[in-house]
């Protein structure tokens, strides 16, 4: 029996990088996995909510730099890693159905609802996360201000898109989900290579290779989206650099042109990555005051 109290209890969970989640925000998804949340609040009494989904692979603490910006405009801001990523539980980058990273998310964003009833919701949706934001925001639609997506996945590369080629995964996926695919390449999330380097360095990150198991649900679930795209009401801001390897930015063209939003934006970023929140400084910083400036024309003016 070991000394102090450093030790877990009994019933305690802890994060997997050993963590107490007693100790930090947290919330139980419907499956029993704790789920590691993050919230940002404004200095002055909020005017709105703005909740991030940040992408495959990476962790909420990696938007930190976008939530102080908001919160500058009087917006509380929240986040959590989903299930399977940062300091959530959940096997590393494998879900067993694409759902259940939208119904942690619309839990996620009723729990907060609940507790600012009178508040708008902005939605931040990043690659991954923009998939997922759509789902949510289409479910949510009387609360949503408007969603802004950095590089959303919105549409699969037509070469890995062929029947046969997605009967094929279909069945690798049943046959060997385990199957691993290849690695991600750091190069291609950023023109800095101080921020590849932050990638690269961050133990929250995934470095490993990816899934047949985790790809088919994401393909799956980015197959569908093309119908639900004419749904869509809500006001939409669409940033895409089109030197975007990761995410097709003909996803981007799509969703502006399919959605029936009368009030939408589509912003190219010539020779830009896929990390536009976390390019070169001078991209970053108009990424910052373009977001900032979108959310404030749709919103009451602050009081003096």
């Amino acid at each position: 029996m070991c000394a102090g109290c450093c030790c877990p209890r009994k019933g305690d969970r802890v994060t997997p990088q050993g963590l107490f989640y007693k100790d930090f925000p947290h919330f139980v998804n419907g499956t029993g996995n704790y789920i590691f949340c993050r919230y940002w609040e404004p200095k002055t009494p909020p005017r709105a909510l703005a909740m991030i989904l940040h992408g495959a692979g990476e962790h909420s603490g990696r938007y930190l730099g976008i939530a102080s910006m908001l919160t500058k405009h009087s917006l509380f801001v929240f986040s959590h890693d989903h299930v399977g990523h940062g300091q959530s539980e959940g096997k590393r980058m494998s879900v067993s159905d694409f759902r259940i990273y939208i119904r942690d998310c619309l839990q996620h964003f009723d729990m907060v609802v609940s507790r600012y009833p009178n508040l708008k919701v902005f939605i931040l949706g990043h690659a991954l996360g923009g998939s997922i934001a759509i789902y949510v925001a289409n479910e949510r639609q009387s609360y949503i201000s408007g969603v802004i997506f950095i590089a959303p996945l919105v549409l699969l590369n037509p070469d890995s898109a062929t029947p046969a080629k997605m009967l094929c995964a279909k069945v690798m996926y049943h046959l060997m989900p385990n199957l691993t695919l290849g690695y991600m390449d750091p190069r291609w999330l950023s023109r800095s290579l101080r921020e590849v380097k932050n990638f690269e360095n961050d133990p929250l990150n995934y470095h490993g290779p990816y899934k047949m198991k985790f790809t088919v649900q994401v393909l799956q679930a980015v197959a569908k989206l093309e119908k639900i795209l004419p749904s869509i009401t809500w006001p939409m801001l669409i940033l895409h650099g089109d030197a975007d390897k990761l995410c097709d930015i003909r996803g981007s063209f799509l969703l502006y042109k399919k959605a029936s939003s009368i009030d939408k934006t589509l912003k190219i970023f010539s020779k830009c990555f896929h990390q536009l929140h976390r390019e070169v400084p001078r991209v970053q910083g108009e990424v910052y005051a373009l977001i900032g400036k979108w959310i404030d024309e749709r919103l009451p003016p602050l009081e003096q």
